[in-house]
Protein backbone atom coordinates (compact mmCIF):
# COMPACT_ATOMS: atom_id res chain seq x y z
CA UNK A 1 0.00 0.00 0.00
CA UNK A 2 2.79 2.48 1.50
CA UNK A 3 4.73 1.65 -1.90
CA UNK A 4 2.20 2.61 -4.29
CA UNK A 5 1.13 5.62 -2.63
CA UNK A 6 4.80 6.80 -2.78
CA UNK A 7 4.59 6.17 -6.64
CA UNK A 8 1.78 7.71 -7.04
CA UNK A 9 2.17 11.02 -5.56
CA UNK A 10 5.81 10.86 -5.50
CA UNK A 11 7.15 10.84 -1.85
CA UNK A 12 8.51 8.64 -0.14
CA UNK A 13 7.47 5.76 1.80
CA UNK A 14 7.60 8.02 5.20
CA UNK A 15 5.36 9.96 4.06
CA UNK A 16 2.82 8.03 2.74
CA UNK A 17 2.58 6.57 5.77
CA UNK A 18 2.39 9.60 7.92
CA UNK A 19 -0.33 11.06 5.57
CA UNK A 20 -2.31 7.07 5.51
CA UNK A 21 -1.89 7.51 9.71
CA UNK A 22 -3.34 11.03 9.11
CA UNK A 23 -6.54 9.19 7.34
CA UNK A 24 -6.78 6.44 10.11
CA UNK A 25 -6.87 9.17 12.41
CA UNK A 26 -9.64 11.35 11.14
CA UNK A 27 -11.85 8.21 10.15
CA UNK A 28 -11.23 6.91 13.71
CA UNK A 29 -12.31 10.17 15.03
CA UNK A 30 -15.63 9.35 13.05
CA UNK A 31 -16.02 6.01 14.38
CA UNK A 32 -14.51 4.04 11.42
CA UNK A 33 -11.96 1.58 11.97
CA UNK A 34 -9.42 1.46 8.84
CA UNK A 35 -6.86 -1.23 8.08
CA UNK A 36 -4.64 0.29 6.08
CA UNK A 37 -1.94 -2.59 6.54
CA UNK A 38 -4.25 -5.70 5.77
CA UNK A 39 -5.98 -3.25 2.28
CA UNK A 40 -6.03 -5.44 -0.16
CA UNK A 41 -5.05 -3.81 -3.65
CA UNK A 42 -7.32 -4.28 -6.57
CA UNK A 43 -9.02 -2.91 -9.58
CA UNK A 44 -12.26 -1.32 -8.47
CA UNK A 45 -13.75 -1.03 -11.63
CA UNK A 46 -16.16 -4.04 -11.03
CA UNK A 47 -16.82 -2.51 -7.47
CA UNK A 48 -17.47 0.45 -9.22
CA UNK A 49 -20.08 -1.38 -11.88
CA UNK A 50 -21.87 -2.71 -8.94
CA UNK A 51 -22.34 0.76 -7.24
CA UNK A 52 -24.27 1.58 -9.96
CA UNK A 53 -25.77 -1.33 -10.59
CA UNK A 54 -27.14 -0.78 -6.74
CA UNK A 55 -28.15 2.81 -7.59
CA UNK A 56 -30.59 1.14 -10.38
CA UNK A 57 -32.38 -0.82 -7.45
CA UNK A 58 -32.28 2.23 -4.77
CA UNK A 59 -29.72 0.50 -2.91
CA UNK A 60 -26.45 2.90 -3.69
CA UNK A 61 -25.81 3.91 -0.46
CA UNK A 62 -26.01 0.92 1.32
CA UNK A 63 -24.15 -0.46 -1.74
CA UNK A 64 -21.03 1.95 -1.28
CA UNK A 65 -21.18 1.66 1.92
CA UNK A 66 -20.84 -1.85 2.30
CA UNK A 67 -17.82 -1.67 -0.73
CA UNK A 68 -15.70 0.62 1.66
CA UNK A 69 -16.35 -1.09 5.06
CA UNK A 70 -15.19 -4.48 3.04
CA UNK A 71 -12.22 -2.31 1.81
CA UNK A 72 -11.22 -0.29 4.45
CA UNK A 73 -12.31 -1.93 7.72
CA UNK A 74 -12.72 -5.73 6.76
CA UNK A 75 -9.59 -6.21 3.80
CA UNK A 76 -11.98 -7.66 1.54
CA UNK A 77 -10.77 -8.25 -2.06
CA UNK A 78 -13.59 -6.00 -4.19
CA UNK A 79 -12.21 -6.63 -7.36
CA UNK A 80 -12.84 -10.60 -6.91
CA UNK A 81 -16.61 -11.11 -8.08
CA UNK A 82 -17.65 -13.47 -5.74
CA UNK A 83 -16.66 -11.10 -2.98
CA UNK A 84 -18.93 -8.55 -4.57
CA UNK A 85 -21.56 -11.26 -5.56
CA UNK A 86 -21.75 -12.08 -1.13
CA UNK A 87 -21.82 -8.02 -0.41
CA UNK A 88 -24.35 -7.15 -2.71
CA UNK A 89 -26.50 -9.88 -1.62
CA UNK A 90 -25.72 -8.30 1.68
CA UNK A 91 -27.45 -5.48 0.96
CA UNK A 92 -30.79 -6.98 -0.78
CA UNK A 93 -29.36 -7.27 -4.51
CA UNK A 94 -30.55 -10.45 -6.06
CA UNK A 95 -27.69 -12.80 -5.98
CA UNK A 96 -28.12 -13.94 -9.80
CA UNK A 97 -28.31 -10.50 -11.35
CA UNK A 98 -25.44 -10.13 -9.74
CA UNK A 99 -23.61 -12.40 -11.22
CA UNK A 100 -24.85 -11.76 -14.55
CA UNK A 101 -24.05 -8.41 -14.56
CA UNK A 102 -20.28 -8.94 -13.54
CA UNK A 103 -19.93 -11.47 -15.95
CA UNK A 104 -21.12 -8.81 -18.46
CA UNK A 105 -20.05 -5.61 -19.32
CA UNK A 106 -22.90 -4.12 -18.30
CA UNK A 107 -22.88 -0.13 -16.28
CA UNK A 108 -19.45 0.07 -17.58
CA UNK A 109 -20.64 2.92 -19.83
CA UNK A 110 -21.96 4.32 -16.63
CA UNK A 111 -18.78 4.24 -14.72
CA UNK A 112 -16.74 5.44 -17.58
CA UNK A 113 -19.01 8.57 -17.56
CA UNK A 114 -17.85 8.97 -14.00
CA UNK A 115 -14.58 8.82 -15.06
CA UNK A 116 -14.86 11.32 -17.41
CA UNK A 117 -16.87 13.53 -15.61
CA UNK A 118 -14.01 13.19 -13.22
CA UNK A 119 -11.73 13.96 -15.34
CA UNK A 120 -13.53 16.84 -17.14
CA UNK A 121 -13.20 18.30 -13.17
CA UNK A 122 -9.43 17.24 -12.75
CA UNK A 123 -10.33 14.83 -9.79
CA UNK A 124 -7.74 13.15 -8.90
CA UNK A 125 -8.15 11.65 -5.53
CA UNK A 126 -11.23 10.96 -3.58
CA UNK A 127 -13.09 11.98 -1.06
CA UNK A 128 -13.71 14.69 -3.71
CA UNK A 129 -16.67 16.98 -2.55
CA UNK A 130 -18.74 18.94 -5.73
CA UNK A 131 -20.64 21.75 -4.43
CA UNK A 132 -23.38 23.38 -6.74
CA UNK A 133 -21.08 21.93 -9.47
CA UNK A 134 -19.03 25.30 -8.91
CA UNK A 135 -16.95 24.52 -5.76
CA UNK A 136 -14.92 21.97 -4.72
CA UNK A 137 -13.28 20.55 -1.50
CA UNK A 138 -10.40 17.60 -2.09
CA UNK A 139 -9.10 14.97 0.30
CA UNK A 140 -10.34 14.32 4.01
CA UNK A 141 -11.48 17.04 5.15
CA UNK A 142 -12.62 18.33 8.68
CA UNK A 143 -16.23 19.15 9.46
CA UNK A 144 -15.47 22.54 10.33
CA UNK A 145 -14.05 22.92 6.77
CA UNK A 146 -16.96 21.66 5.04
CA UNK A 147 -19.48 23.42 6.95
CA UNK A 148 -17.30 26.92 6.07
CA UNK A 149 -17.65 25.63 2.67
CA UNK A 150 -21.48 25.24 2.36
CA UNK A 151 -21.76 28.37 4.19
CA UNK A 152 -19.25 30.60 1.87
CA UNK A 153 -21.50 28.46 -1.28
CA UNK A 154 -24.89 30.02 0.46
CA UNK A 155 -23.77 33.05 0.85
CA UNK A 156 -22.07 33.57 -2.62
CA UNK A 157 -25.14 32.26 -4.09
CA UNK A 158 -27.83 33.68 -2.14
CA UNK A 159 -29.21 30.39 -1.19
CA UNK A 160 -31.98 30.06 0.97
CA UNK A 161 -31.84 27.22 3.19
CA UNK A 162 -35.34 25.69 4.44
CA UNK A 163 -35.93 24.91 7.30
CA UNK A 164 -38.09 22.35 6.28
CA UNK A 165 -38.51 20.64 3.18
CA UNK A 166 -40.62 22.87 1.08
CA UNK A 167 -39.18 23.16 -2.61
CA UNK A 168 -36.02 20.72 -1.82
CA UNK A 169 -35.50 18.03 -4.33
CA UNK A 170 -33.61 15.56 -3.39
CA UNK A 171 -32.01 12.15 -4.80
CA UNK A 172 -29.21 9.73 -4.68
CA UNK A 173 -27.39 12.29 -6.51
CA UNK A 174 -27.82 15.33 -3.62
CA UNK A 175 -30.24 18.04 -2.80
CA UNK A 176 -30.74 21.04 -4.86
CA UNK A 177 -32.45 23.88 -2.61
CA UNK A 178 -33.95 26.49 -4.70
CA UNK A 179 -32.33 30.09 -4.70
CA UNK A 180 -34.93 32.64 -3.73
Amino acid sequence: MYEKLSQKYGMSIAQAKANTQNMVQMAKNAGLDFNMDTVVLTNTFDAHRLAMFAKTHGLMKEMTERLLRAYFTDSKHIGDHETLTKLAAEVGLDRDAVEKMLASDEMADAVRADEQTAQQYRITGVPFFLINKKYALTGAQPTEAIVQALEKVIAEDEITVLNNQDGVICDEDGCEIPKK
